[in-house]
């Protein structure tokens, strides 16, 4: 599964060893869906769930800074950082 437009992206990720880390239960593993979207501030919001599962968490240090060259890559570069685990946070 894969949605984009210019104010938010998602995708499925399959968490490395380590998992991503979320604020609010901690690390989190397996097959994990990223969500990122931008916010009025100049921020997005960046957001884990369990693939299929309604609750999402919130991916530690969210909300993060847009960097200039875009939303998408910010998205992107948060995926890698999934694929990697490790308790991977968001990009700064």
């Amino acid at each position: 599964m894969t949605a984009h437009d210019d104010a938010r992206f998602r995708d499925q990720v399959n968490a490395g060893p380590g998992g991503a880390m979320t604020d609010e239960v901690g690390v989190i593993t397996g097959d994990l869906t990223l969500t990122t979207v931008t916010r009025p501030d100049g921020l997005a919001d960046i957001h884990i769930a369990y693939t299929g599962a309604e609750e999402t968490y919130t991916l530690t240090g969210s909300p993060a800074p847009i960097p200039q060259d875009g939303l998408h890559a910010l998205h992107e570069r948060a995926l890698a950082r999934i694929r990697e685990g490790g308790a991977a946070q968001a990009p700064q």
